[in-house]
């Protein structure tokens, strides 16, 4: 992680995680069975979760990531702090391609990326870094 990124309150951490790991019992996975749940932060301090929707058609299903953040900027958030990621693989997953470029339209390099893995474990990185 970057030393200029602010890091989260304990709480918030606490709060973000526990949406994001929360989340994942509500993807429809039923094709590749990789759940994944997200929880983002906004800056005026309220989380959204996204959870992953597949579908037959591969390239048809969405990302939690992409889920939470549709989500959020249709209620109207521009300005988010950070996401929560969670898998049930070890090490953590980081967000797909689709999903990084995605996120950048609403993100700064600085924004800070939180990736748990199965075990509740997690890894930070940044936007610039991946």
């Amino acid at each position: 992680m970057a030393s200029s990124t602010p890091a989260l309150s304990a709480q918030e951490l606490q709060t973000l995680s526990s949406k994001a790991i929360a989340a994942k019992a509500t993807a429809y996975c039923p094709y590749s069975k990789f759940r994944v749940g997200a929880c983002i932060l906004t800056q005026s301090g309220e989380y959204i979760s996204g959870a992953n929707v597949e579908n037959a058609s591969y390239p048809v299903g969405t990302c939690a990531e992409r889920v939470a953040f549709g989500t959020a900027v249709v209620a109207g958030h521009r300005n988010f702090k950070a996401i929560a990621v969670a898998t049930d693989v070890k090490p953590g997953a980081s967000p797909c391609g689709m999903c990084r470029q995605f996120m950048s339209e609403f993100t700064s390099p600085s924004f800070l990326i939180y990736m748990y893995d199965g075990e509740d474990s997690y890894s930070i990185t940044t936007m610039r870094e991946v």
